[in-house]
């Protein structure tokens, strides 16, 4: 029988790619989408899929414009906050999760 030192200890360790999403439950993370789209937020659930429930995010789209007058290409940002956002695993290119401390 495991006791209580090494049960912490084992559900802490990552040995698959998906515990690192595991370990980042409740925790701040950065997740960047396809389509210049970047969000940072609370991870609540997630699935072997990537698909994510996050709270509190704040989406970041950036987009590229051409000004035709002087042949210059512009890079435009906008932000908004999204208190809760379901994100479809298929669009999702990385995933950062929170620093790890110890």
């Amino acid at each position: 029988m495991m006791d209580n030192m090494d049960q912490q200890q084992t559900t802490h360790t990552v040995e698959e790619l998906l515990d690192l999403i595991r370990l980042s439950l409740d925790g701040q993370i950065y997740v960047k989408m396809k389509n210049n789209r970047e969000l940072q937020g609370r991870l609540h659930a997630y699935d072997q899929h990537l698909n994510m429930l996050l709270g509190d995010v704040e989406e970041t789209v950036t987009s590229k414009e051409s000004d035709g007058e002087i042949y210059e290409e512009m890079y435009k940002s906008t932000r908004r906050h999204i208190p809760m956002l379901f994100i479809w695993g298929d669009g999702v290119v990385l995933v950062v999760p929170p620093p790890r401390v110890g």
